[in-house]
């Protein structure tokens, strides 16, 4: 059974020999443990550290193509060296790496194919009550829309089986936590959650400039993720949002066209505004047809990597 604990790193020379010499050297039911390092176009010398560090694995890009891009390649370079199991952990020492064998027992025990880290946010002290707040909130609906009963929801250290790996495609290019949970959970594969440790905050995150660009960013990347695989469900929620009204308004007029035919004359502009609100949500709903079809499509060229995958 081969482990490869996967570091995606960008201008992490001071902080990555704390996170390397943290990581565990035997893990129980794990015959071999490697490293992989996916230098983000750093431009300090974060590369060389990692070899002097005597890290398995390098991967690197020529410039910065941000945390999902890296966090994907890795993805893709491990299931290439051939590992069963896979972890990602940050290289800031955020996550302790004496938890790992918690992430990795339950998927060598076959009851989940993902395993994601608690932070148990609730008691980090660096965190505000509001983003405490909007972490719940956030979590919540991640929960509802990947069918995961995952607590910490935008964690980054978790644990993959090789088997979820080969399903993992990430097109977002802010951070692939939500992404990632919303398409296994659709998937259908078993995602569990374990409590874990983390260490004290060294450096501010380099992810996102503040809470609001962080909140923006989420929720776009959870619009987006859930609308690949309901497309349909998604522009029909959108179409009622249009629907709704416009039958009420038409409604209005009816009454007024029959019940007080003087003052239906009145009344017509109401009509029309009805008729367009009728007609916008009719086009969101043949967009979701569309869009649902595009999805499917999607689906097959999915089960094509994965082949290709399996068979390189």
């Amino acid at each position: 059974m081969k482990l490869i604990i996967q570091i995606p790193c960008y201008n992490e020379e001071e902080l990555l020999p704390i996170t390397l010499r943290a990581l565990p050297k035997e893990i129980e039911g794990i015959d071999t443990i490697e490293t992989l390092v996916i230098d983000d176009g750093s431009s300090d010398k974060t590369v060389e550290v990692a070899r002097k560090n005597a890290v398995t694995h390098i991967l690197s890009f020529k410039h910065n193509r941000g945390l999902a891009r890296a966090f994907a390649a890795g993805i893709e370079k491990c299931l290439e060296l051939s590992a069963d199991i896979i972890v990602n952990t940050d290289a800031d020492n955020q996550y302790s790496g004496n938890d790992i064998p918690k992430l990795v027992k339950p998927i060598l025990e076959g009851e989940a194919d993902i395993i994601v880290g608690d932070r148990q946010t609730d008691k980090i002290a660096s965190f505000s009550p509001i983003k405490k707040m909007l972490q719940k909130i956030g979590s919540t609906l991640v929960r509802r829309l990947s069918n995961a009963r995952i607590i910490d929801t935008v964690s980054g250290f978790r644990a993959y089986s090789r088997e979820a790996a080969m399903h993992i495609n990430i097109l977002t290019e802010f951070s692939y936590t939500v992404e990632n949970l919303i398409q296994l959970g659709n998937d259908k594969f078993k995602i569990q959650s374990v409590p874990i440790n983390t260490n004290e905050t060294l450096r501010k995150s380099k992810l996102h400039r503040g809470t609001t660009h962080f909140v923006s960013s989420q929720l776009r990347t959870i619009i987006r993720s859930y609308a690949m695989y309901k497309a349909l469900k998604v522009f029909t929620y959108f179409g009622l949002l249009f629907l709704l009204p416009g039958l009420l308004i038409g409604a209005r007029f009816v009454y007024f066209f029959i019940f007080e035919p003087g003052k239906a004359t009145g009344h017509v502009q109401s009509l029309i505004f009805a008729a367009v609100l009728i007609i916008i949500s009719f086009i969101l709903f043949m967009l979701g047809i569309i869009a649902d079809l595009i999805s499917d499509n999607r689906k097959l060229i999915e089960k094509l990597i994965q082949y290709h995958r399996k068979q390189g």
